[in-house]
């Protein structure tokens, strides 16, 4: 029981989340601590509970959704939030991100794709949607004229850009012909000029940097 990643569900969609929670229970390395339809109930739990990943609804309502990712940072509550939901905006995305969200699943996805995504937040890596992504970066790309980070290289720009799209340090890898080992080194160099320690640190800094 202590190996297992430690989960909260919320979402208001009954038939939904009793299923999901079904599903996740059987997975070995996952152990489900509560599910809820509200936000309030959810972080009565928390008081209560140590959990390691919440699986939040946005679709709760805007008010309800970041209302929790508010009060879940300032309590000061251990584990990380995966945004579940059906369909999001870029402007939503950046400020869930903005707000400490690890990073966003839709719900149409296979489940165990979610529960790799679930896997890389217990991590504390960033998980994006490929189609979340691409309508982050066109909303950003409208608001605002200035790079990120103006000073990065070209291979610290292709490692930020694996994080971006939810890879693995071995995806990185093969993906820009390089060792794994230097993938790791790159992403200290990053966390290192940014001022952070994981990987959704790392995107909400940039696009922070971005956007303000």
């Amino acid at each position: 029981m202590e190996d297992k990643i430690r989960l909260l569900l919320v979402d208001d969609h009954t038939l939904f989340r009793e299923g999901l929670a079904r599903l996740l229970e059987a997975e070995s390395g996952l152990a489900m601590v509560g599910n809820f339809s509200s936000t309030e109930e959810a972080l009565q739990s928390l008081e209560q509970n140590s959990v390691d990943v919440v699986l939040l609804d946005f679709d709760l309502g805007e008010k309800n959704s970041l209302q929790f990712l508010h009060s879940f940072r300032q309590q000061g509550f251990p584990g990380k939030i995966l945004m579940v939901t059906a369909g999001i905006s870029g402007a939503d995305t950046f400020r869930v991100l903005k707000e400490g969200a690890a990073g966003v699943f839709l719900k149409h996805n296979p489940p165990a794709e979610l529960i790799t995504a679930i896997n890389r937040v217990a991590r504390g890596e960033a998980w994006m949607d490929p189609s979340s992504l691409n309508s982050l970066v066109g909303s950003t790309a409208t608001r605002t004229q200035t790079p990120a980070f103006p000073s990065l290289s070209e291979r610290e720009q292709g490692v930020l850009k694996g994080v971006f799209e939810g890879l693995t340090n071995k995806e990185i890898a093969v993906y820009l012909e390089i060792s794994e080992s230097y993938v790791k080194a790159v992403l200290q160099q990053l966390f290192a000029k940014t001022g952070v320690r994981t990987r959704s640190q790392l995107v909400r800094v940039a696009l922070e940097r971005r956007i303000e």
